[in-house]
């Protein structure tokens, strides 16, 4: 291992392109796809184990930990019952996934480098998702799945772009590329983990969420040769080999540039409110739509091919799919408006993307509505799953462009580490708020997460004309 890594280092990527694009992408696209693979589909039991076995009076003493976690959580919230101790469980830990890769970024970058800290990542989640078939050791399988996406996740997204040469046009097309990968993960991983836990038990889907990570530090071990060399092993190299030369003097050009670079960090972060009050919302998928799901919906179906009854773990999968379904739909419509000159500002399509997420959750409103109690149709979380699919694709690709636009040139990983924070922050807060569910009537809950994602969307839109100004030599659209 150590020796693929130092050729890596010495000798740039080689070996014929695969469809027209280096090997090291094909290696990352698997990688990153059993990645997610081991991600999501532990994410689709999580709520549902915690609420129907391991916070059960029977079960719940058995690990180690939480009776002091609940304490502090009720000191904070109040007294939880199961579902809304899980909940809060479930935002803590989708928030701490979110938070940890600004760590893992600087541990790559100022001691390990991007290849050491990826094994190691990759390493802690193998463990943890094995750790989870240990009802003891549950809140130190959160734990170390959560140190580990810190450390896998932000340095193997860098390496894409690590494989192509400045201004490469086929960047952009490997980033979607490896998106894709993302999103297969995330479609099988409910269909599969979340199938083996509901019918033959929760550490059965655990333990495939254990190998899908296992493949992936596989994967990643015996690509070592064909990616790109560490930027952090290249850096030590050169500072000993030469001394830098001296910086020129700042011009009167570069003073002018220091002004917009501010500008278009205070436009950032007047974006960071409305787009965590999204994810808040947005997240809502994992967590109390399962319980919808699993309580509230009629999953009967009778199809030509298959008659019986839709898993509760399956509609996680609906997400993902239309993801690479819906995608290049969506590019094709905003190509067609820019033809006609009327493609929306960056800013208005992820307002837009919040009147998605509103729009939704008016749709489960409705649901809740008709079945009055009993149980609605599954079409209508077809419905949702729909809309918010698009709604994301408004706003999550798009928010990104709109950093990498923004943000100064040596400041692009920090200020994409802060918008990703956002994640961090509207996790915890759709725990909280999902911990509002049994408490409270469905149809006023789903007018609640609608009245929050409309609020974050007439935000942005607040915030678009002073952004303009602010960053008037800078393109938005």
């Amino acid at each position: 291992m150590v020796s693929a890594i130092e050729h890596s280092e010495v000798h740039p990527p080689s070996g014929r392109d695969v469809f027209g694009h280096p090997r090291g992408l094909t290696f990352l696209f698997a990688t990153e796809m059993w990645e997610r693979f081991s991600y999501y589909g532990m994410r689709a039991l999580l709520v549902l184990y915690m609420v129907k076995y391991l916070l059960l009076p029977e079960h719940v003493h058995d690990v180690i930990g939480l009776e002091p976690l609940k304490n502090w959580l009720d000191t904070l919230f109040g007294p939880l019952g199961t579902q809304a101790l899980s909940s809060q469980i479930y935002g803590f830990y989708t928030g701490l996934v979110y938070l940890t890769p600004l760590f893992g970024g600087l541990l790559a970058d100022r001691v390990l480098g991007q290849h050491r800290t990826i094994l190691l990542g990759a390493a802690l989640m193998a463990i943890g998702h094995f750790m989870m078939a240990f009802e003891p050791l549950f809140l130190f399988a959160l734990g170390m799945l959560i140190l580990g996406n810190g450390a896998f996740k932000p340095n193997i997204s860098a390496q894409v772009g690590g494989l192509y040469t400045p201004g490469d046009p086929r960047r952009d097309r490997a980033y979607s590329i490896f998106y894709v990968g993302i999103n297969i993960g995330a479609f099988f991983a409910p269909l599969v983990c979340g199938t083996l836990g509901e019918e033959l038990g929760w550490h059965y889907g655990f333990a495939a969420a254990g190998i899908g990570m296992t493949i992936a530090l596989l994967i990643y071990v015996s690509a070592l040769p064909s990616l790109p060399p560490d930027e952090f092993q290249k850096t030590r190299t050169s500072s000993h080999q030469q001394t830098p030369p001296p910086l020129p003097p700042p011009q009167a050009g570069e003073a002018r540039m220091r002004k917009n670079d501010w500008l278009g960090i205070v436009a950032l972060v007047a974006l960071l409110i409305p787009t965590t009050l999204f994810w808040a919302t947005y997240e809502q998928q994992g967590n109390t739509i399962v319980l919808w799901a699993d309580d509230h919906t009629d999953r009967s179906i009778d199809l030509l091919l298959w008659r019986g009854e839709i898993p509760v773990t399956w509609f996680q999968a609906f997400n993902p799919f239309m993801i690479f379904a819906f995608t290049p739909l969506v590019v094709g419509l905003w190509r067609r408006q820019a033809q006609r000159g009327r493609e929306p500002s960056t800013v208005t399509k992820m307002a837009l993307g919040c009147f998605g997420v509103t729009l939704a959750n008016l749709i489960m409103v409705a649901a809740a509505w008709v079945a009055a109690g009993d149980e609605a149709s599954w079409l209508w979380l077809l419905g949702y799953f729909v809309v918010i699919t698009i709604g994301e694709l408004y706003i999550s690709p798009i928010g990104l462009s709109l950093v990498s636009k923004l943000a100064p040139v040596h400041m692009v990983s920090m200020l994409m580490g802060l918008w990703f924070a956002t994640s961090f922050a509207g996790n915890f807060l759709a725990g909280y708020i999902g911990s509002l569910w049994s408490g409270m009537d469905k149809i006023i809950f789903f007018l609640m997460i609608a009245g929050i994602a409309a609020i974050a969307g007439l935000l942005i839109l607040v915030f678009e004309r002073p952004l303009r100004s602010m960053t008037a030599g800078q393109t938005l659209q």
